[in-house]
């Protein structure tokens, strides 16, 4: 760890503030993390009526139905985004995961886009063949503007321009090609946005949906694809990995000035490179070792990070022996001739090949690690491949779930991500620093805490998520959950309030819909004289500094005055922190024809 709070951030590092994940078995990247501990694969393998392919395959004796299920793939809630029913079906469900998880990113961080008024870049990967086979759209010369407005919602070029359309924000809109790189190329191009001052925060991440889904695969032998549908990272026996979908975003700042304005911080990004084999690959689409080693060093060079600091090496690790040893003789050219200072990992046994969005669940894994200073488990490693020869590269295989106690004294991991066509890219994370301690919250001191939603049934849901969170994690400070809340979430038309001392008293809040207690919600509270208030250009203001004077603010803004919530925590030192993000109501959209 950081030894002192106060020390000059490296004006290189970029923090990662917010971030958001579905993966098969995984709604969220809390459940995400909850399976990585455990050693749960989510790979599913498919009944014969699930599949939706041409019959001759399904009969293949080679034919594995084996994959990584999205169970949203189909879905989308357009209503939060103020976007019509036939414009949703109109766009690729690419496009519709990616805005969905920009916002959870967002709001994971604890900014409220409507409150914005910074340049956020947006950068993601995805398959352009997939709005292909979603739904190609008619010749747009011949059929006018409404195709063209469909087009739009369909193209993949458009994926990140659409989110930062639908959120209400400005920045750069990059959509990235790098096939199954997607994901490291998106955050390398937003951090090298954020270090040249072009944009203020960015959201970098990747969408893969693969159709039709869900969808096993044909087994050829010496391929990518496994002969049994699990994925066996390092393994004498593996014979490849299995197809998934999935979605990941993470919001970025320069470091400094995310410590500088109180955010949460998961990780930080030290350094990244990506490049390519070029002409120089020994077949086109394998990893050539010289060129994937160039890139992990390069990562680490621009970061000024040691190799023998780096305690954790996230490996593509498609669980084919050829590409293993092809990775591992790369990684360990780079690291040098140390032995035994890393442990080394592979995701794809948990959660199979999620293309464009692969790296990315290797880096929310190493991220969440970082955070939480544990190194999950391998899982499907039970014989390692002795022509890896580990014992002479600097790399451990991670055979159980331990602490992570780096012998270096801080904790940092590299993550690589291997592209067809020669695409290769790494990451390298720290853990976040040390910050100054604050003094203990005041007790007593009366608070607002705020929620709001489309309808009353997503915010009933929105205040049992945030009771469940509130008693899972004890160590939440109440000045941090109001500041976060109040500041970091867009305000919708049904609202509900509470002014409390504790959180004791906001857990009771969240249930108890007895009137007269320290809550008040859309319909059932008092009217207040709004001319009563203070106002600022951005709101009322409370009158005074009791808590009735806080409860009247409540009940003004519960029934639609807007309130200067900045002027609640001026003054304080309360920092954002992670809280459930907007409940979704997703339905199902599926074009099928024009």
């Amino acid at each position: 760890m950081t030894d002192s709070p106060e020390q000059a951030y490296d004006p290189g590092d970029v923090a990662v503030i917010g971030m958001s994940l579905r993966a098969p078995g995984a709604r969220t990247k809390e459940q995400f993390w909850d399976n990585l501990v455990h050693g749960r694969e989510s790979v599913s393998f498919l009944e014969k009526d699930d599949i939706h392919v041409d019959e001759t395959l399904i009969h293949s004796p080679f034919y594995v139905r084996a994959c990584g299920v999205l169970d949203t793939y189909d879905k989308f809630d357009p209503s939060v985004f103020g976007i019509s029913d036939r414009m949703a079906a109109a766009m690729t469900p690419e496009n519709r995961l990616f805005m969905e998880s920009a916002w959870e990113t967002l709001e994971d961080g604890g900014y409220d886009p409507d409150r914005l008024t910074a340049e956020i870049g947006m950068y993601g990967a995805n398959n352009p063949q997939t709005a292909a086979l979603y739904s190609s759209p008619p010749d747009r010369v011949s059929v006018g503007p409404e195709a063209i407005e469909a087009s739009l919602a369909w193209s993949p070029d458009t994926m990140t321009s659409n989110a930062l359309y639908y959120m209400g924000l400005t920045g750069e809109a990059v959509t990235v090609a790098a096939v199954c790189a997607g994901f490291h190329y998106a955050v390398h191009l937003a951090c090298q946005s954020l270090l040249l001052g072009q944009t203020d925060m960015a959201v970098a991440g990747g969408a893969m949906v693969r159709l039709p889904h869900p969808r096993g695969h044909l087994w050829e032998e010496n391929r990518i694809l496994s002969k049994d549908g699990h994925c066996r990272p390092f393994d004498a026996n593996g014979t490849g990995t299995a197809l998934s979908s999935g979605v990941v975003t993470v919001l970025l700042k320069p470091l400094a000035e995310a410590v500088a304005d109180r955010d949460h911080i998961y990780a930080v990004v030290k350094g990244s490179a990506v490049n390519n084999n070029g002409v120089s690959a020994m077949a086109y689409g394998l990893a050539q070792p010289e060129r994937l080693s160039a890139c992990i060093a390069a990562a680490m060079e621009v970061g000024g990070v040691a190799p023998d600091t780096v305690s954790l090496y996230e490996a593509n690790g498609l669980g084919l022996p050829m590409t293993d040893e092809l990775e591992v003789h790369a990684a360990s050219m780079a690291f040098g001739k140390q032995t035994g200072t890393a442990s080394i990992g592979g995701v794809k046994g948990n959660v199979g090949h999620g293309g464009v969005v692969s790296g990315g669940f290797g880096a929310i894994k190493a991220a969440l690690a970082l955070a939480h200073k544990k190194l999950p488990a391998t899982i499907n490693l039970t014989e390692v491949n002795p022509d890896l020869d580990f014992p002479s590269t600097p790399f451990v295989p991670q055979r159980e779930t331990a602490d992570w106690d780096p012998e270096a004294g801080i904790r940092r991991a590299g993550i690589t991500s291997i592209g067809g066509g020669g695409y290769n890219a790494h990451l390298v994370l720290e853990e976040p620093p040390t910050l100054a301690e604050r003094a203990p919250e005041a007790e007593g001191r009366p608070r607002l805490a705020t929620l709001s939603a489309l309808d009353d049934e997503a915010l009933a849901q929105q205040r049992a998520r945030l009771r469940e969170w509130l008693i899972a994690d004890p160590e939440l400070r109440l000045d941090d959950i109001c500041f976060s809340l109040n500041l970091g979430r867009k305000v919708m038309d049904r609202r509900w309030a509470a002014v409390v001392r504790s959180r004791a008293e906001l857990i009771d809040a969240l249930s108890d819909d007895a009137p007269g207690g320290p809550a008040v919600a859309t319909g059932t509270a008092p009217r207040v004289d709004a001319g009563s208030f203070r106002r600022s250009d951005l709101g009322l203001v409370r009158s005074g500094e009791d808590a009735r004077s806080l409860s009247d603010l409540a009940a003004a803004w519960v029934n639609g005055e807007r309130v200067d919530f900045g002027s609640l925590h001026r003054g304080e030192a309360s920092h954002r922190v992670p809280l459930p993000t907007y409940p979704f109501r997703p339905r199902r959209f599926w074009r099928t024809d024009w």
